[in-house]
């Protein structure tokens, strides 16, 4: 019998006004229940978003300190549970074992890192044009706000999001994905086992049109912090910011890696397939785009071609090369955009077709595939696919790599392959992209340093992670003191 999760909100677990669940099931045997969750509704979500109000004046006024003590708790919580967590995780999401077990430990990282980033939470001292005056800053917290998180990262995104916040005495409303929400239950569980105080930090699990609305559109939420598609964030930023919320939103992307003659080809491969196949392309950095010098681009076809074709692929608890699409929308999604770059004229090298044999039959498993013959102005190259598909981009120099590269109407996460000192200053300078890499791949992020996207990838007001992830949560005050 699957396990029934419930709703967190002052610092109870309930059931939610509605009365009904709904069962998430495993991409990679959709037979398996993992668990129920609440379907809740906006009186769900205005209950809790009245906890976390009720509760935000005592944690602001909690020492920085003691607010760090309970985040480190939690680390030490989540630690503790990590193999269970990363079991769960590949069975709701369908990552690999490997995959899930970085993600669990970036997300006790996370917590680890701003529990200390809670001690010296302040603001800053300037000299007085005045004597016999001080002038200083004072950072407060911005209150109360609602957290939107993807499925694609299920419990790193939260803990990005949930750690600042919480580290810069705010109350919380999260909202997770549908499609995996057990390790962001997870990651309240530990928090209440911390010692959160209650009504600090709610959860409410249920669609986005019922769940998602109430929060931005609810007077009381101070702030909205959203992670998902451009579409939906367009839509979340402009209703939230009908009554002047604090909004952040990092969205899609299609990001590109340069190969240049100087890379070595083969390392060249490893480190696009690394970007376009792992996580089974479902991450907004991965790599859509390989735009490839034409001095190399036989050679590097050759050599993506054969790296996609060895990656083996199944059940993300068998810990294979790729896992399966998390739901079968995902999977049929991606199955369109192959049929639209056939449609238009590109050449499928490998791949391109659905799994559904032996072991694939119960889930949404997808060959990686690679393009050739792709042109900029293809669908396929202009839009996000958020699955395994690579589409290979001949250029003739630098100049054209870096105009194709930009042009598109994404700008999060860009990478160049080369051995020339000049080109990878060039790329760092005039790359339009908000995450610019050298000769590494476009996915994979240290927690300490800021991220966020240009263009519609995000909606360029706030980064997150770093000190950067405490400044949408915070606002300033001006203090003048005459003595």
């Amino acid at each position: 019998m699957p396990r029934t999760y419930r709703n967190y909100c002052s610092g109870e677990w309930i059931e939610s006004k509605t009365g009904d669940t709904y069962p998430v099931t495993n991409p990679a045997d959709t037979d398996e229940v993992v668990g129920r969750f609440q379907l809740s509704s906006a009186a769900d979500t205005n209950r809790a978003i009245e906890a976390a109000v009720d509760a935000q004046s005592e944690w602001a006024g909690t020492p920085g300190p003691e607010r760090g003590t309970v985040l480190r708790r939690t680390a030490s919580l989540l630690e503790n549970r990590s193999d269970e967590l990363t079991e769960t995780l590949c069975r709701e999401e369908g990552k690999t074992r490997d995959e899930a077990a970085g993600e669990v430990q970036r997300a006790i990282d996370i917590f680890y890192y701003y529990a200390e980033k809670a001690r010296d939470f302040d603001g800053t001292v300037k000299p007085s044009s005045s004597t016999d005056s001080e002038l200083h800053t004072k950072r407060e917290p911005l209150g109360t706000v609602g957290l939107i998180t993807p499925w694609n990262y299920p419990i790193a995104i939260p803990a990005w999001k949930l750690a600042p916040a919480l580290a810069s005495g705010n109350t919380v409303i999260l909202k997770p994905a549908s499609e995996a929400p057990a390790v962001s239950h997870a990651i309240v569980d530990c928090l209440d086992e911390a010692g959160l105080p209650a009504g600090v930090v709610n959860f409410v699990t249920g669609p986005g049109s019922e769940v998602g609305a109430a929060l931005y559109d609810h007077e009381a939420v101070d702030g909205i912090s959203f992670t998902g598609s451009t579409s939906v964030g367009t839509m979340v930023a402009r209703a939230a910011t009908d009554d002047l919320k604090r909004v952040q939103c990092e969205m899609g992307g299609k990001n590109p890696t340069i190969v240049m003659p100087s890379a070595d080809v083969d390392e060249a491969a490893e480190i696009v397939g690394g970007g376009a196949f792992g996580t089974t392309g479902q991450s907004c950095t991965a790599c859509s785009r390989a735009i490839v010098h034409e001095d190399v681009y036989d050679e590097f076809l050759e050599s993506i071609t054969a790296h996609a074709e060895s990656i083996d692929v199944g059940p993300g608890l068998e810990n294979p090369g790729m896992g399966p699409h998390v739901s079968d929308d995902e999977l049929e999604s991606t199955l369109e955009y192959i049929d639209v770059g056939a449609n238009e004229g590109a050449t499928i090298e490998t791949g391109g077709s659905r799994l559904s044999d032996g072991q694939y039959d119960r889930g949404h498993f997808v060959e990686p595939t690679v393009f050739s013959g792709v042109t900029n102005d293809m669908r396929i190259a202009q839009e996000e696919i958020f699955g395994p598909v690579l589409s290979v981009i001949a250029v003739s120099d630098f100049a054209e790599a870096l105009e194709v590269a930009n042009d598109v109407e994404f700008g999060l996460s860009a990478s160049i392959l080369t051995q020339d000192l000049t080109e990878a200053n060039r790329f760092v300078d005039e790359i339009e992209a908000g995450v610019a890499k050298v000769n590494e791949k476009t996915t994979g992020l240290e927690l300490h340093v800021p991220f966020g996207g240009y263009k519609n990838s995000s909606t360029n007001t706030y980064r997150e992670q770093g000190d950067a992830g405490l400044d949408f949560f915070t606002t300033t005050k001006t203090v003048y003191m005459n003595y």
